[in-house]
């Protein structure tokens, strides 16, 4: 991912010191089981401990020989530690290395996402709190239909974020899985007791089969699990774009100062970190499809999916963790303008309470569909002529001989959807 969307502390994870040192990590861990076991001798694996060390420039060099970046990695820990070099990698195949250590490094990111996952849930469980009771209107293919609040918006989009916390911790955990078993995984050459000892070093759950590589069917789950995250992000994202167009304008992004929305037009305010969070979630959902073509491989294994993982797997969490953490800041600043949510309420001049007067007339004994078309003979003529809803309901008098004015005038209230509110945060769990 490109340096523009990139946060340090997830960059760090994928960049290469941390990808050796973690492959040095499974190596000496593995060389101490083999001590343990009696196959190492103790002399010799304190020397490599304390001589082992990562040279990133030697192993690029290295490489530019071999074409092989664990044989490159290898051969530059044993111009470092000498003789004793001869225990490193015993009975191992490359995709112990490579695959367990994806799997910390996976688990690492998996950790930063969920931390920032929860700070969303917690701006957006506070922003539902603040605005609770502030009314505008529900929009149904993009026409007004019938008054909610803003502060449901909000907890609509908590409640996501806590059923997607779920499946992340879920996904990371079932992803957190080692493995150390050798040329097509039968253990042959090493002990199965060297791979419990390094994946519980590691905080890592031994795979129960494997082949010479991890099977991918967990990797999909992993990043499949993050772009449907994403699609929360989306979410929010397209609404915030809606209402800050200008002839809605009920809620904005923060506009900093010195900030320029346009550099032709200086009056220009663009939601450009939800409409940068949009675009980024198609590139989210491009990893799952990448991600899927690597579970079928030939045989015990081919390396198809290895070009692919350096690219999809740092990527993937950069991406989301970039619009994670943007849209955070977008949630907690946002400006909402509640007096033109009411304004755009009553654009239909009260239309959005005709369901209340259907159900009303239904209350009264009239059949369904006869009390719509009454109702909406009146709603049509709002529409047409421009009259306030009331007026037209008052001046329909079919309608009125089962209602007095005093009636119609109660209609046009609130604080029915209030209630219905509290009912609804009350069984949101926290709120």
């Amino acid at each position: 991912m490109i340096p523009r969307y990139t946060r340090k502390e997830m960059a760090d994870i994928w960049s290469d010191e941390n990808k050796y040192e973690l492959w040095l990590d499974v190596e000496i861990l593995a060389c101490e089981a083999q001590a343990k076991l009696g196959l190492i001798p103790q002399n010799s694996l304190e020397q490599i401990k304390q001589k082992a060390k990562v040279d990133i420039k030697r192993i690029e060099e290295i490489e530019l020989k071999t074409k092989h970046d664990i044989i490159a990695f290898i051969s530059s820990i044993e111009e470092f530690v000498g003789e004793d070099s001869r225990f490193i990698h015993l009975g191992m195949t490359s995709s112990d290395v490579l695959d367990t250590a994806l799997s910390v490094q996976m688990k690492q990111a998996g950790e930063l996402i969920l931390e920032n996952m929860n700070k969303l849930a917690e701006v957006l469980k506070q922003q539902a709190i603040k605005y609770k009771h502030t009314i505008c209107v529900g929009r149904s293919h993009g026409i007004h239909a019938e008054p909610t609040t803003f502060g449901l918006k909000m907890l609509l989009w908590y409640e996501e974020c806590k059923r997607n916390i779920s499946r992340l911790k879920t996904a990371f955990s079932d992803a957190s899985i080692g493995m150390i078993s050798g040329a097509v995984g039968t253990y042959e050459h090493i002990s199965p007791k060297v791979e419990t000892y390094v994946c519980e070093k590691l905080g890592l759950k031994p795979a129960n089969v494997s082949t010479q590589i991890i099977q991918r069917d967990v990797h999909i789950n992993y990043i499949s699990t993050i772009a449907i995250a994403g699609t929360l992000l989306e979410k929010i994202a397209t609404e915030i774009r809606h209402l800050q167009r200008t002839e809605v304008l009920e809620a904005e992004e923060y506009f900093s100062a010195g900030q320029k929305g346009s550099s032709a037009m200086p009056h220009k305010r663009n939601p450009i970190s939800s409409e940068n969070i949009s675009g980024q979630v198609r590139l989210l959902r491009s990893y799952v499809l990448a991600v899927m073509e690597n579970n079928a491989l030939w045989h015990e294994r081919d390396i198809s999916h290895s070009s692919v993982e350096r690219i999809i797997f740092p990527d993937a969490t950069v991406t989301f963790d970039y619009i994670l953490n943007r849209m955070i800041t977008v949630v907690e600043n946002l400006i909402v303008y509640p007096e033109n949510m009411l304004k755009n309420l009553d654009i239909t001049k009260g239309l959005v309470f005709s369901q209340k007067v259907l159900l009303a007339l239904v209350d009264k004994g009239l059949q369904r569909q006869f009390a719509y078309e009454m109702v909406q003979k009146s709603a049509m003529k709002t529409w047409n002529e421009g009259i306030p809803f009331k007026e037209s309901l008052i001046e329909n008098s079919e309608l009125m001989e089962h209602f007095t004015v005093e009636e119609i005038e109660k209609l046009f209230s609130f604080d029915e959807i209030f209630a219905k509110v509290d009912y609804i945060f009350d069984r949101s769990r926290n709120c």
